[in-house]
């Protein structure tokens, strides 16, 4: 769809996004009126994600996303989880949405078939795949454009995803308060290019941080809010892509044993999408003092915090510094990978799902 070139199809793919979210905003926003373009079923007032690998964190996105943006409640399940429970939420006026980069997830696809048998409610999919099984079982549908995806590491799929699902929030609001309701979110949604470029420029920070990554154990990520489930989706993606072992965790929820392992002289990466809060500020600094991690923040930091390493693009608003952060911890992995000399496109073990005919 867009070709760059590079060592890699991983790099590739992640330069690409900058090209790909303006084509998306393209397709999504009619240029004369500001109206989001998407269908969707009226009077919603739940939403159920599903989905596996990066798409949940996709949907864990979405989750506070949508409750911020729309005031919908909303939830997030594993598609191999929901294939599991013997009561599914079935409430009138509930909306699912089953996220699949490649729309032949097999557990997210039976997933889909378990909800058309046991009611009524609308489907709804976010996909890269217009073709695929899951296009065709859905009543509404979304594609993100993404193009082929040929890195196992899910990069350009996963913000394209994401901006998806921005959009669906906002169209919500729409149907509810009209176009002039979203303005404000949709003109910061078009600086999202320039954000992410700066995000690439970080490079030479993020190569020095990942010579370090590459020799510490353990690394913790860790997050609150929002930027949880990408600190969800940095683990997955240096997992992927370097095998190291590495976790995330709700900072708050660190505190309770888990930052034992810590003992160990270890990397805590800290990822904010906004201002640190005080409660925050006091955990890492307590982490800080009793443990002595290198401190590493992603994203805005704080006077009170003195970390090893902070790597940062000044946004104007939380979406805007989701996708920045998501771009460096892309790179992060990425370089990480490539000191310990691993083959980022074709991990050990791991096989992708790829059926894109856009």
């Amino acid at each position: 769809m867009f070709k760059t070139k590079s060592k890699t199809n991983m790099e590739s793919e992640i330069i690409e996004q900058t090209k790909i979210i303006p084509y998306i905003l393209m397709k999504y926003i009619n240029p004369e009126t500001g109206e989001i373009k998407i269908d969707l079923p009226q009077n919603i007032t739940k939403i159920v994600l599903v989905a596996s690998g990066s798409s949940y964190h996709c949907a864990r996105f979405a989750v506070d996303l949508l409750e911020k943006i729309s005031k919908i409640e909303s939830r997030a399940i594993y598609s191999s989880e929901f294939l599991l429970k013997s009561v599914i939420p079935h409430d009138k006026n509930t909306l699912y949405i089953f996220i699949t980069q490649s729309g032949e997830t097999s557990d997210t696809l039976k997933s889909v078939e378990k909800v058309k048998e046991l009611s009524s409610l609308p489907a709804l999919c976010i996909t890269n795949n217009e073709t695929s099984t899951i296009w065709r079982k859905c009543d509404y549908k979304v594609a993100c454009f993404a193009g082929e995806e040929k890195g196992i590491a899910a990069t350009k799929s996963f913000t394209s995803q994401m901006l998806c699902l921005i959009l669906i929030s906002l169209k919500l609001v729409e149907n509810i308060h009209g176009t002039e309701a979203t303005n404000v979110y949709k003109k910061s949604l078009f600086s999202l290019p320039a954000i992410m470029e700066r995000a690439l420029a970080k490079r030479k920070e993020i190569k020095k941080l990942a010579k370090v990554l590459a020799r510490k154990n353990p690394v913790i990520i860790t997050a609150d809010g929002i930027s949880y489930s990408l600190a969800k989706e940095a683990a997955l993606k240096i997992k992927e892509t370097s095998y190291k072992n590495i976790s995330a965790a709700i900072l708050g929820e660190f505190m309770h044993g888990h930052v034992a392992v810590l003992n160990n002289k270890g990397v805590l990466i800290y990822i904010a999408a906004s201002e640190i809060s005080e409660r925050s500020i006091t955990n890492l600094n307590k982490i800080m003092s009793d443990y002595k991690p290198k401190l590493v923040i992603i994203g805005p930091s704080s006077s009170a915090l003195h970390p090893y390493v902070n790597i940062n693009v000044d946004c104007e608003n939380e979406i805007q510094q989701m996708f920045a952060d998501v771009v460096i911890c892309q790179q992060l992995a990425l370089e990480t990978a490539l000191k310990l000399k691993r083959n980022v496109d074709h991990p050990k073990g791991l096989q992708k799902v790829v059926k894109d005919k856009i």
